[in-house]
Formats: structure tokens, sequence, C-alpha cells
């Protein structure tokens, strides 16, 4: 399914050409502004990609037929195609793979620096990888997004603040993998709680939290234990994870100014805990609900939303 809004668009890439869009953009957000390692491939391509692409799914917002933001997307068929999820590579993810039904990584998150200021991309990225989750039936989507440089001190707040407040339950809990750090990196570095717990200001915390951390949060987000420096990607990352039964009222507020926004659906629950009953049920039947989540998400442009269902749309995913 696309979910339009005027002249933009927000769905899986269907051919290898969008795929190439997005990784242009990848390269363009990633290697030029933020600085990442590129290979010389890369460069001559002006693409950025890795392994983890072969099978990955591309969520992405079309302008005009331009890719302007972009996600890439996991599930577990793929991780059990290639080598795993990309996250493996960081954080032990163990109790998270042994959850029953399907699970999905999300990575690589990027809007073009135009359309920044412009909050529509990003709510209708959120509303594709809602649309993705009851697809699929995903109940847990979780990622490791990154702050840009090498020193975690600098976020120190932020970082401090998600340790002692949101941190992921036990027996989901993924855990840093500091023996996989680069030669050089002290595996002190991967310590959460740089601060004490006193000298914590969430005020100031949430200043050094990125946008797409932030709005984690707003979902119901918890974190693994610890802090990755990747020192040829540029980015230390923390790992984060939204089961998808779990986002609380919090997000009905956020998103439609009332707790009891979903009041009308018939479920007396929270938006997620709502996704997570739809997840569970049989995937026909789903679309008023799916429209009812889409449109708070597209709240200020709902009258503009237009669902275009199309039964036999495919990702074009090996390449």
């Amino acid at each position: 399914m696309a979910i339009k809004v005027r002249d933009y668009e927000v769905r899986l890439t269907r051919t290898k050409e969008e795929r190439k869009q997005v990784r242009q953009l990848r390269y363009d957000v990633f290697c030029v502004e933020e600085g990442a390692y590129a290979t010389e491939e890369q460069k001559n391509l002006g693409e950025e990609y890795d392994s983890y692409d072969t099978y990955a799914d591309y969520m992405a917002v079309f302008h005009n037929n331009k890719v302007v933001g972009t996600y890439r997307i996991i599930d577990r068929a793929a991780a059990e195609k290639m080598t795993g999820f990309y996250s493996e590579r960081e954080f032990n993810i163990s109790k998270i793979k042994k959850t029953k039904g399907n699970i999905a990584e999300m990575s690589r998150a990027c809007v073009n620096p135009e359309y920044r200021e412009n909050s529509l991309v990003m709510r209708l990225l959120w509303a594709g990888l809602c649309e993705y989750v009851i697809k699929r039936k995903v109940s847990i989507l979780f990622g490791v997004p990154s702050w840009v440089g090498t020193k975690p001190v600098n976020s120190a707040q932020g970082i401090s603040y998600l340790y002692y407040n949101h941190l992921s339950p036990l027996h989901l809990r993924a855990t840093v993998l500091a023996n996989k750090m680069e030669a050089g990196v002290d595996s002190r570095m991967s310590q959460m709680n740089i601060l004490p717990r006193a000298f914590v200001d969430e005020e100031e915390a949430k200043k050094q939290m990125t946008p797409l951390i932030k709005g984690y949060l707003r979902l119901g987000a918890t974190f693994g234990r610890g802090i990755f420096i990747d020192k040829s990607f540029g980015t230390y990352d923390v790992f984060v994870m939204v089961q998808t039964k779990n986002i609380d009222k919090t997000y009905q507020k956020h998103f439609a100014g009332s707790e009891n926004a979903f009041d009308d659906l018939g479920v007396k629950t929270g938006p997620l805990q709502t996704l997570g009953k739809i997840i569970m049920s049989p995937i026909t039947g789903t679309a008023k609900a799916l429209k009812a989540f889409g449109e708070l998400l597209m709240k200020e442009d709902a009258e503009d939303v237009e669902y275009v269902d199309q039964k036999n749309e495919t990702s074009d995913t090996e390449e």
C-alpha cells in the first residue's frame, strides 16, 4: 500500500532505480554530510551500501518522483537469508531473536537536508513503518540510532538519561559487544552511565538527543545497555527497541492531542496495544484501523491523505 499526501508518497521501493536513489541519498547524508567512510567503489557510484542491503526492504518517501527520506528495514525472513541483522555487529540481541513471531530492524534512517524542516516527511515514514508492521505482523522493532562523532561524552546527559530511565526489560535487553569495537577504542567508552544519576538533568538530556531518538521515546521505546563507537562510520550508537504492543497513551496524546484518541476504534488501550491486537489478527479487515492510525500521524494533512492498495506490489530487494 502507498500512502499519498498531495505530491508526497510513502511506500516500499519497487525498482532497482528507486533503490539506487535510496542509496544515493544515504551517500549524500552519511558520507558527504557526516563524513562516514566510503570505499572507492561507493565514491564512484555515489551510493552508500553494505552486505545487509541485499535482501532489505527500503521504505521511501517520494516527492515529485524523487526519494527525499528513507528507512532500511530487515525482518526475520530477510535476516535469515543473510548473516543476520546489522545490529548484531554491535549488540548481542539473542534475547530478542528468541521471541516468537516476526521482528524487524530499522536502520539507515535519513532525510534530504532540504526537507528536514518539513515534518511531513518524517510523519510519512512513521506511517509507512506502521503499515509495514501490520502487514508483516511485526512484534518488535529495533535498531541502532546514532550520534555523529566518536566521543560519547559529548552526549553524556542524553545517554545517561536513557540508562537511568529507559533501559529495556532484562528478558529482552540487548547488550553492547564492546570487544567488536575497532582497535584503539577504549572499552570503557561503551558505558552508558557516564554521569551519576544525581547529575542528570532531563531538560538538558533531551536537548542532546537527536530528533530520531526523541521520536523513539515518544513511541515508548526502551534501550539496550551500552554504547558502540563505530569509528569507520563516525558515530556512537545505542540500541533501541519498540514492542509494538506496548506504546502507551503518550503516543496518542503527542499525535492526536488526546489520550483517548483511539477509543472510537473500539479498543480501550494505547495505540500500539491497538496495533498489537491488529497484528495478531488476520490481515484482512485491518484497513479501517490502519487508515485511522495513519490519519492520526497525518493529523495536519488528514484531508489530503490517499491510500492506494496495490495488490501485486512487491519490493525489488535482491540485487
